[in-house]
């Protein structure tokens, strides 16, 4: 792992393209784009042409580190997590070296119901990681009686140095955790083994929480090469102003999103919006798609409640730190209903 801090850190200093990270902290905040604008041809690829091998290196070639993963979440989940609760444990590696890092509690029990907690699916979505390590530190000890937890702050460690939505092969991670083994990724095939590994199964899974963010950079950068990559444009929308869930439409468990929303509501503000992401709101900042059929990493527990967070870090007035206190309200108050209502 020494070598991996050296490579993260060589060129940490470069400028990013239009999101915070926390180098930059609160001093570095895209312009909202208001209103819809039309569709532009993104920089790599051809329109009606999707990506092949050449494309797909250009992309990966303009790509560079900004920030440790090793500095930022490995010493960080190494130095600040509660050793006599849980123990720190890789379960994978990554191309290129990375170890996947997750915390796991102590003494697992079968007789109690299993939580997992993930950060990080797109690495370039800074409080899904450090979010989740502020649960670890500050909130999760006090659910270790009641709850089995599996936590895993950074599922894609590439994307967090790179500040990319993407892995290093142009594929969404978070469109990988299907069953459908041809859709899988090196991240998300190292979750499902983990999770494989554990006692009790898939079966004794109760809650997952993913925790990610919508940033401007989605319509400015990543959503449009996801368009390119398929041959297509993108047609820009308005970015939702404010804290959304995304639940899944196949078990929606409204009651327990309602008590998130509620707890989340008290650290930052909610989206208005009655459509988010062109879905339809279902409650106050919610919204429910097929989690398992897009191969949400939401969906790769089966647990009865799980649900997709999405801070939104570049609305005016909102800081790192809001951000991050956001993410451990999800997962608390999660738990918190649980506990009311199942134990």
């Amino acid at each position: 792992m020494s070598n991996l801090a050296e490579n993260s850190s060589s060129t940490i200093n470069k400028p990013i393209r239009a999101i915070r990270t926390s180098e930059f902290k609160d001093g570095f905040k895209p312009l909202r784009k208001l209103e819809s604008q039309p569709a532009e041809k993104y920089r790599i690829g051809s329109i009606g042409k999707p990506w092949g091998a050449s494309e797909k290196a250009e992309w990966l070639a303009q790509t560079s580190v900004h920030r440790s993963y090793v500095k930022e979440v490995v010493e960080k989940l190494e130095s600040t997590v509660d050793t006599n609760l849980f123990e720190v444990k890789q379960y994978g590696t990554l191309t290129g070296g990375f170890p996947l890092m997750c915390a796991l509690s102590k003494n697992w029990d079968d007789k109690k119901p299993n939580v997992l907690v993930t950060g990080g699916v797109h690495g370039y979505e800074t409080s899904g990681v450090q979010g989740v390590l502020l649960f670890l530190s500050t909130a999760a000890p006090q659910y270790a009686e009641s709850f089995n937890l599996a936590v895993c702050p950074c599922v894609s460690p590439w994307g967090y140095e790179r500040v990319e939505r993407w892995n290093q092969f142009s594929v969404d991670p978070n469109r990988s955790f299907g069953p459908d083994p041809k859709t899988h990724t090196e991240e998300s095939s190292a979750v499902k083994a983990l999770l494989a590994s554990l006692e009790g199964g898939e079966a004794k899974w109760m809650c997952h929480v993913d925790c990610h963010e919508t940033t401007d950079t989605d319509e400015t950068e990543y959503m449009p090469a996801r368009a390119a990559l398929a041959g297509s444009v993108y047609k820009r929308c308005d970015i939702p102003d404010g804290f959304y869930l995304v639940g899944d439409s196949v078990k929606p468990e409204e009651a327990w999103h309602k008590a998130i929303i509620d707890a989340v509501r008290e650290v930052t503000h909610i989206c208005p919006d009655k459509s988010i992401i062109e879905e339809p709101v279902t409650q106050d900042g919610c919204i429910l798609v097929p989690a398992g059929k897009l191969g949400l990493c939401a969906s790769v527990s089966g647990a009865k409640y799980a649900t997709t967070t999405e801070v939104y870090p570049d609305s005016p007035g909102v800081t790192d730190e809001q951000c991050n206190r956001a993410q451990r309200a999800v997962i608390t108050s999660a738990l918190d209903f649980i506990i009311a209502a199942e134990l």
